[in-house]
């Protein structure tokens, strides 16, 4: 029974976490233009939500982390998420991993404990490494052309990973793999960063999310330990995914695009009260349609708001959640928030399209939600499949 001392003392903790993001945010806002345009990584960022022990958010207590659940892990990364999503993004991937550390009866104790002080006492992040150039996305299926082969002394590593967010600041990778075995196995092996033939091959370019340092890493023969394997299965045993990775990774991913398309309507709010016409004489927020188009902008935000809510806290509460609602929110929320992006720019023009105002900013920002796991189709495709009854829900 957790008494009412106990909650005073969780709930005092879970506030304080919530003021150390926003004072960051603020700062992290001011510079997240300067690191989109010239796609430098936000390395600084990294320190100071370390120091301000936002980094262990999700770390179990007993390790001496925040101990926090979906709820509030998910309203931290909004709010980083409003400043700079290219933070939010790495942020995120390290929270949902070690959420699936603490929860997890596939992971090896040790190394559970192991990165979980040293996210308490340190930089150091986690981040699972599973894209190919050639596999693409694995939820799509396939197999990883990246090998570990076994050997007496341990396993030898060999493969080319893309879209490896945080590459720059990350200490472990979770590196999607396949053995040599005679029937191969699939999975997670852990690897340090920075041993000998690894190589971080700078190519992120991109539209959105540009300070994220979604670069490639290459192995080239790493020689890892036997104990590197944490959790590695015949193919087949893969097609149930991990519940917790992929209800928190919906959730979250939903809470960072929200934040971006809540940056986005902040700043409409003060252009329509700032600008106006010489022909209206009056402020632009004065004009019924731009009254009417920022209400459905409020009444998106307001859905967002329920569903992540709602959602974290049912998971957090131990509720049965099945995979093909976590996989609505994700769309729900995504798809509101580009809308919001878009209806702000349909009020704004050519000011909300200049590098000069931070609106075409998380435009492409925002765009990149539709990109993340699980795509809107095989959403689409496993609800239709649900209704007809072809397969489970």
């Amino acid at each position: 029974m957790v008494t009412s001392a106990a909650k005073g003392r969780t709930a005092r903790s879970e506030s304080d976490y919530i003021a150390r993001a926003e004072a960051l945010a603020e700062v992290f806002a001011a510079r997240a233009a300067e690191h989109d345009r010239t796609g430098s990584f936000p390395l600084e960022n990294f320190r100071e939500l370390s120091e301000a022990g936002l980094l262990s958010l999700t770390v179990p207590a007993v390790h001496g982390g925040g101990g926090a659940g979906a709820r509030y892990a998910a309203r931290v990364l909004g709010i980083v998420g409003k400043a700079d999503a290219s933070t939010a993004l790495v942020l995120s991937m390290h929270y949902i991993n070690h959420l699936v550390m603490a929860r997890s009866p596939t992971w090896p104790a040790r190394q559970a404990r192991k990165l979980a002080h040293e996210s308490v006492e340190g930089l150091a992040l986690v981040n699972a490494l599973r894209v190919e150039p050639e596999l693409g996305s694995p939820s799509r299926g396939g197999l990883p052309a990246t090998i570990a082969r076994r050997t007496d002394t341990g396993w030898r590593l060999t493969g080319h990973k893309i879209y490896s967010t945080g590459a720059p600041i990350l200490k472990w990778y979770l590196v999607w793999t396949r053995t040599d075995e005679a029937e191969p196995r699939v999975g997670q092996f852990l690897v340090p960063a920075g041993l000998p033939g690894t190589r971080i091959v700078e190519t992120w370019d991109h539209h959105g999310l540009r300070a994220s340092g979604s670069h490639d890493v290459i192995f080239d023969d790493v020689v890892i330990p036997l104990d590197a394997e944490i959790d590695v299965r015949k193919p087949a045993d893969w097609r149930t995914l991990d519940a917790t990775q992929a209800t928190v990774h919906t959730v979250f991913v939903a809470a960072i695009y929200d934040g971006v398309a809540r940056a986005a309507r902040d700043w409409l709010i003060t252009f329509l009260k700032q600008r106006v016409p010489a022909g209206l004489g009056a402020p632009l927020a004065t004009l019924a349609r731009a009254q009417e188009i920022l209400g459905a902008i409020e009444a998106r935000l307001t859905v967002n708001a329920r569903l992540i809510d709602t959602f974290a806290r049912d998971f957090d509460d131990g509720v049965d959640l099945s995979s093909g609602e976590s996989n609505v929110i994700k769309l729900t929320v995504t798809n509101n928030a580009v809308g919001v992006v878009e209806d702000a720019l349909s009020l704004t023009g050519n000011h909300g399209l200049s590098r000069t105002n931070p609106l075409e900013r998380h435009y492409r920002d925002v765009l990149c939600g539709r990109v993340h796991t699980p795509q809107d189709d095989s959403t689409r495709i496993g609800l239709g499949h649900a209704a007809l009854s072809l397969q489970p829900f």
